[in-house]
């Protein structure tokens, strides 16, 4: 039997407003809130909602249909504010028991490159999130742009996670095929499903291009090619952003009809829908895959050099993760805030100076007119906050030394935490006694009153005459008494 798992992600970063360098310790407040809400709410209307109902009527209508969603944090918190009917539709298809919701980084960072910490403590943050918004706990992990090296699998496993999501890179598989589940070389229990990067950019990129000797793109052409496929090849792993549909192949293109007639056809032709749990627990790996240095789904090269890809990029990464730890131990909400919204890789992808081979994809995205503008922007706007981190926690401590000042001073408030309770346990316990102490002293009062009452109360208490049995047995010894006398009178 083989089988589709479809996999859509939804994404957007909370994009910065013009930050000046003298700003910088003035203005806190770093974002473009039109921008934001101008942008969620249109992609919204033409892409995240029609394309959520087309899920909802091809769930009805087959039984069978299965698919997964990734919405990052920052993502779900921009929907809430701007596009609530978009976070009732995502309810309404978690309902369903058929949409698998993934488990990735609430920021949409690369912290799994540089930090572990702040990756596992982010990817937790999201599924919480997702728990709360739509009852679901992640089994499956999907990074941030797919990023994944085997020195990642350890972790995920230990995470928590089975399953791990990634991209089919050519030059990691070889003469292999995607389309089989594999296990990680550092973590053989942690399994791996790979992008088909050719059938998934089929539809994400080429779907209206003209000049595509495949155009037009047919449901029934396209189910006729994953059917196609050897029968030993069980999954067909087809992930793309939900943007696809209404938003990069727009409307009038017939997306949206071509999506919904997909179940159709594939029943037609045996195969079926899967979710990436579904494929995980019902397929075995046919070996394991080494992946020595971190891969991404995007451009050709398939690597993370869209964002770390120049000076420019890295020179701004690693100073916004050197704070990393002081911000963890802060309780500002706010920082906490900032912290994650300055992570999302848009920041770094918007200072990238390569050419992509994929068209002008870079300048499509990017809300500024050079790299160079968006490098100045961001490092003005994460001057301001590293000033407001190193407020809370100077700079000039190391990170060790501040580490062993938390400690003290948390011990030392559990330490006063527990004084504080055993005073009240004490205070319980004297008021307590001294109730006890008043019952008793109340109680030997009452009976001592009782026992000093007059004796002409004692005496009217008594009984007025004797028992009858008394009063027999004297009046017996009163006739005793006067025999005697009487004998002695006659003689």
């Amino acid at each position: 039997m083989k089988a589709i798992c479809f996999y859509f992600q939804i994404h957007q970063p909370f994009r910065l407003k013009r930050y000046r360098f003298f700003d910088i310790g003035n203005d806190h407040y770093y974002y473009d809130d039109f921008s934001n809400d101008d942008i969620v709410t249109r992609i919204a209307q033409h892409s995240y909602i029609p394309a959520a109902e087309s899920l909802l009527r091809m769930l009805e209508q087959y039984p069978n249909f299965r698919c997964a969603l990734s919405i990052t944090g920052v993502a779900l918190e921009q929907c809430e504010q701007y596009v609530p009917e978009f976070i009732d539709l995502l309810k309404k298809l978690a309902a369903t028991g058929r949409v698998e919701f993934l488990a990735e980084t609430y920021a949409h960072s690369l912290s799994s490159l540089i930090d572990p910490e702040e990756f596992i403590n982010q990817v937790k943050v999201h599924n919480d999130k997702i728990e709360e918004l739509f009852g679901v706990k992640p089994k499956v992990l999907r990074n941030t742009e797919l990023v994944y090296c085997d020195e990642m699998a350890p972790m995920i496993l230990n995470m928590g996670y089975k399953g791990v999501i990634t991209e089919g890179a050519k030059h990691i598989l070889g003469w292999k095929s995607p389309n089989y589940v594999y296990s990680a070389a550092s973590a053989p229990k942690l399994k791996i499903l790979l992008r088909n990067a050719k059938l998934s950019d089929d539809i994400a990129k080429r779907f209206s291009n003209t000049e595509w000797d495949a155009y037009p793109l047919t449901a029934d052409k396209y189910m006729d090619w994953i059917a196609s496929t050897p029968a030993e090849e069980q999954i067909i792993n087809l992930f793309m952003n939900l943007e696809t549909f209404g938003e990069f192949q727009t409307r009038d293109t017939g997306i949206f009809q071509f999506l919904e007639a997909l179940p159709y056809f594939a029943k037609e032709r045996g195969v079926e829908f899967w979710t990436p749990s579904d494929a995980i627990s019902k397929l075995k790996p046919v070996g394991e895959l080494s992946i020595m240095h971190p891969i991404s789904w995007t451009d050709e090269s398939r690597d993370t050099s869209a964002w770390l890809g120049n000076k420019l990029q890295n020179e701004a990464f690693e100073k916004l993760y050197s704070v990393s730890e002081r911000v963890r131990l802060c309780d500002d909400r706010r920082l906490k805030q900032d912290w994650y919204y300055l992570q999302a890789a848009d920041h770094l992808f918007y200072m990238a100076t390569k050419h992509f081979a994929d068209g002008a994809a870079h300048s499509n995205f990017s809300p500024y007119e050079t790299p160079f503008q968006a490098f100045t922007n961001y490092m003005n706007v994460l001057a301001d906050f590293i000033v407001r981190v190193e407020e809370q926690y100077p700079l000039s401590i190391e990170n060790e030394e501040l580490n062993a000042l938390l400690t003290t001073i948390r011990n030392q408030e559990r330490e006063i935490e527990t004084l504080n309770k055993e005073v009240t346990s004490m205070r319980k316990n004297i008021e307590h006694f001294n109730e006890e102490h008043l019952l008793r002293e109340k109680k030997a009062n009452q009976e001592e009153s009782a026992s000093d009452e007059p004796v002409a109360e004692k005496a009217s208490k008594k009984p007025a005459c004797k028992p009858k049995a008394a009063c027999k047995t004297k009046a017996t010894a009163t006739k005793k008494e006067s025999k005697p006398k009487a004998t002695a009178k006659k003689k």
